[in-house]
C-alpha cells in the first residue's frame, strides 16, 4: 500500500482557489512544492503515493506526487501532478510543513453519486460533510 503526505493549502479559502492557484503555477514549467528535507520514507511515496490538501481542517482534495528532486538553494522539491481529485471529505487538524498519511487512513476518491457533489461549491460541501449529511 502507497504512503501518502498531508499538506495545509495556506492561503486557500476554497477548493476552487487552490485548483487556480495550481494551474496557474503549473503554466510556467514543473509543478513543485520546497521542502528543506527530504521525506526519509520518499521511497514508499514516489511515483504511488499522493499529497493530500487540508483546507478549514478538512482533507478535500489530493495531488498525484510524481516524484521527488532539488530545488536549489539547498532544498529540496515534491513535484506533483497539477490535476486534483476530490476526496470525500475528512477532518484533519492543520499542521506547519507536510505528514505522512498512511494508505489505511486516506480518504477515498469521490465516485458515483458523490461524483454529482463536485457541482456543488466547496464551501457547501463542507457544511455538509460537518453535518455529517455526505
Amino acid at each position: 500500500m502507497p504512503l501518502h503526505l498531508t499538506k495545509v493549502a495556506f492561503g486557500a479559502t476554497c477548493l476552487d482557489h487552490l485548483t487556480e492557484r495550481l494551474i496557474e503555477r503549473s503554466k510556467t514549467g514543473p509543478l513543485f512544492l520546497t521542502t528543506r528535507n527530504l521525506p526519509r520514507r520518499h521511497e514508499e511515496i514516489a511515483g504511488r503515493g499522493s499529497l493530500f490538501w487540508i483546507i478549514r481542517h478538512q482533507l478535500v482534495a489530493r495531488s498525484p506526487i510524481l516524484f521527488f528532486g532539488e530545488a536549489g538553494d539547498g532544498k529540496r522539491a515534491i513535484h506533483i501532478d497539477p490535476q486534483l481529485v476530490r476526496v470525500d471529505l475528512q477532518p484533519k487538524r492543520a499542521h506547519q510543513g507536510w505528514r505522512y498519511l498512511e494508505a489505511a487512513d486516506a480518504p477515498g476518491d469521490l465516485t458515483g453519486d458523490a461524483a454529482d457533489a463536485e457541482q456543488m461549491p466547496a464551501a457547501m460541501m463542507s457544511r455538509l460533510a460537518a453535518l455529517s449529511l455526505l
